[in-house]
């Protein structure tokens, strides 16, 4: 059994009682967490745990963003996604996780590096948090990816006016993808060079 987090709104409406790890893997583990509800009944969650994530916007001078397609075995399909990494990497800045990945999968480096937002990414079951950054002045670089997805991953340059068009015609379906392009095209409309 293991103590998990405060409730980060401090409502005394609902408790946290601690949780049992039913599952232990390279990147998740499985829990069964118990909860106190207002009414004073305990009930029990399956909660996936994760150690957080970052994805990247990367936007060129042109105005096209650099996307990922890329194969995901949870859903059985390749992706257009922005890239998009695990914080892996104990003690690492977020920003420099952002940095690391863009790098590692686009093989481009940022001379800028903006905070957007985080977001949970699936709340209902999964702990996973993400932070979503624009990335803009861009140099290349060399790749580094890791495991057989990545390495069969292809880069596609995509104008950011597009993005409209590519939600609605079910081409972008990844969420952190359609939040962190809306995100980043809002920021450029305001602030043109992104920072």
């Amino acid at each position: 059994m293991t103590d998990g987090p405060d409730p980060a709104d401090g409502s005394p409406d609902f408790r946290f009682l601690g949780e049992d790890v039913r599952f232990r893997g390279w990147r998740i583990s499985l829990t069964e967490a118990r909860f106190r509800a207002p009414d004073g009944s305990v009930f029990t969650r399956d909660i996936v745990r994760h150690p957080g994530a970052v994805a990247v916007v990367p936007v060129t001078d042109g105005g096209d963003v650099l996307l990922v397609r890329q194969y995901r075995g949870a859903v059985d399909r390749h992706l257009l996604e922005i890239p998009a990494g695990t914080r892996d990497v104990e003690g690492e800045p977020p920003a420099e996780t952002a940095r690391r990945e863009l790098l590692e999968e686009v093989g481009v480096d940022a001379r800028h590096m903006r905070f957007l937002a985080t977001m949970f990414n699936s709340p209902g079951f999964c702990d996973e948090e993400t932070y979503l950054y624009l990335a803009t002045g861009l140099d290349p670089g060399a790749t580094a990816r890791h495991g057989v997805e990545e390495e069969h991953m292809e880069v596609e340059s995509v104008p950011l006016t597009d993005v409209d068009r590519l939600v609605a015609a079910g081409e972008l379906i990844d969420g952190q993808t359609i939040l962190g392009l809306l995100l980043a095209r809002h920021v450029l409309a305001e602030e043109p060079d992104g920072h």
